[in-house]
C-alpha cells in the first residue's frame, strides 16, 4: 500500500489503520471474510483517488474561498 494511503488521515485518524485496528483476529476472534478484505481493499483504492486528487481539491478550495464575502461580525 502506497505511504500517502496509509497515513491520510480524516478526523485525526489513519484511515487503514483505524479500520484495519478493528478487523484483526484477536479483536475479531476470527480471521476476516473475503467480503472485508475486498471492502479494505476498495476503502484503499478510494483513499488513493482522494490522494491524487488532493492538489486539485485544495486549488478548487482557494479559487472558491477567493470568491466568497467575509461574514460580518456579531456583537
Amino acid at each position: 500500500m502506497p505511504q500517502p494511503v496509509w497515513d491520510f488521515t480524516i478526523g485525526g485518524y489513519q484511515v487503514m489503520k483505524k479500520w484495519l485496528s478493528y478487523s484483526e483476529q484477536r479483536v475479531l476472534g476470527r480471521a476476516m471474510t473475503m467480503a472485508e478484505i475486498i471492502e479494505v481493499t476498495a476503502m484503499a483504492r478510494r483513499l488513493a483517488a482522494l490522494v491524487l486528487l488532493q492538489p486539485r481539491l485544495d486549488n478548487n478550495y482557494r479559487a472558491i474561498a477567493a470568491l466568497t464575502w467575509p461574514l460580518a461580525a456579531t456583537a
